[in-house]
């Protein structure tokens, strides 16, 4: 699969260049150029309104400057591009955490939207991984390195939800915004997967490193 990685703004640590692939195609959105020296790459793209770091020097052919009055977030008009240029797959790094925790919640919409064109989404940083289920859809999650495991209805509420493989197991579970029954749940004892599905709403899960 051919596949994305776009870099945000939060800065990100050198041990997620163990994510990144030689073949990567990468977008830094305004101040994430920045991460790129920070994982030894190089991007092929830099957009934003460069409302957060100052415009860099390099080809101009390979900056692309926003307005600052627009209805899309930096991240989101790569994501756009992304699509635009015909990627499977997309990975976001400097996407979560910060001091604007409502630059998280938008990275998390800009996810659910890639994912309903048709693209595989992961939002990762150095402890957790998220990831999304679409309705009708069933992804299958091996253990790797996570311990915990959450699923939260991405659109409100979530019904005909089903995990197997978890601690606590769901079956035709209703899950609602206005209550977490899905968080902080573990792989059962001998399990190596947790499968996941959603008969109507769609899931956002969030795998993360034991403490």
């Amino acid at each position: 699969m051919s596949r994305c990685v776009i870099l945000s703004a939060c800065p990100v640590q050198p041990e997620l260049k163990r994510l990144l692939r030689s073949d990567d195609f990468i977008i830094a959105c305004d101040a994430g150029y920045r991460n790129c020296e920070r994982l030894g790459c190089k991007p092929d793209i830099i957009v934003g309104d460069f409302d957060s770091a100052p415009c860099p020097q390099q080809n101009a052919d390979d900056i692309v400057v926003l307005p600052h009055v627009k209805d899309d977030t930096d991240t989101e008009y790569a994501a756009k591009l992304a699509a635009q240029k015909g990627f499977d797959e997309v990975l976001l790094l400097g996407a979560l955490g910060g001091r604007r925790v409502e630059h998280t919640l938008a990275n998390l919409c800009t996810g659910l939207g890639l994912e309903q064109r048709g693209i595989r989404a992961a939002l990762q940083d150095e402890r957790s991984r998220i990831t999304f289920v679409l309705p009708g859809e069933s992804r299958c999650y091996p253990k790797e390195e996570f311990f915990y495991f959450s699923a939260f209805p991405m659109e409100g509420r979530a019904e005909g939800v089903y995990e197997k493989g978890s601690f606590y197991e769901l079956e035709d579970a209703v899950l609602t915004a206005g209550y977490p029954l899905g968080v902080s749940n573990e792989y059962a004892e001998g399990s190596c997967c947790i499968t996941v599905s959603t008969r109507q709403g769609a899931l956002v899960v969030v795998e993360t490193i034991a403490d």
